[in-house]
C-alpha cells in the first residue's frame, strides 16, 4: 500500500508535537511512502528550527535513513506545469501546490492517499476528490 506523505506529516515522525502518534499510526500503514523531491527541503529546514544539538543530530540520521526508502517524486517541468495548473485551481500557496502536483503524479487521482496535517493542503486535496488522511 502507497501513500503520498507531504512534509508536515513527515516532520511529526522525528519531532515531538501533538499529533505524532497519530501522524506515526497513518504512515506506518502503508508500506511505500511517495514525496516530491522539495519535502527534502522543508523537512531539513523545519528539523533546524524545531532542533538543536543531538536531537537535531538524531532526527537528521533518521530522516535521511526514511529518505533513502521514499518513492521520490521529481519536480520536473510535466510536474511543475501539472503543480501550477493545481495551486491556480486550488489557490494554495506555491509549495503546497508543488505538493498537489508531486501527488498527482504519483497517483492521487486514482485514489492515492495524501498523508498531511495541513489545512489548507487538506482543503485543496479535497476539492479535487482525492483521499486524505491525517488533519
Amino acid at each position: 500500500m502507497i501513500a503520498y506523505i507531504d512534509s508536515s506529516a513527515l516532520l511529526k515522525l522525528y519531532v515531538d508535537e501533538p499529533e505524532t502518534a497519530l501522524a506515526s499510526e497513518i504512515i506506518h500503514r502503508h508500506q511505500v511512502w511517495a514525496a516530491g523531491r522539495h519535502t527534502l527541503v522543508e523537512v531539513r529546514r523545519n528539523l533546524a528550527r524545531l532542533l538543536q544539538d543531538d536531537e537535531l543530530t538524531t532526527a537528521r540520521r533518521a530522516f535521511s535513513e526514511d529518505w533513502q526508502n521514499i518513492a521520490v517524486v521529481e519536480l520536473d517541468e510535466p510536474t511543475c506545469d501539472l503543480s501550477a495548473e493545481l495551486a491556480e485551481r486550488t489557490g494554495v500557496r506555491a509549495l503546497d501546490g508543488l505538493h498537489l502536483g508531486a501527488a498527482a503524479i504519483a497517483g492521487a487521482d486514482d485514489g492515492l492517499p495524501i498523508v498531511t496535517f495541513d489545512r489548507r493542503l487538506k482543503d485543496a486535496a479535497q476539492s479535487l476528490g482525492w483521499t486524505v488522511l491525517g488533519a
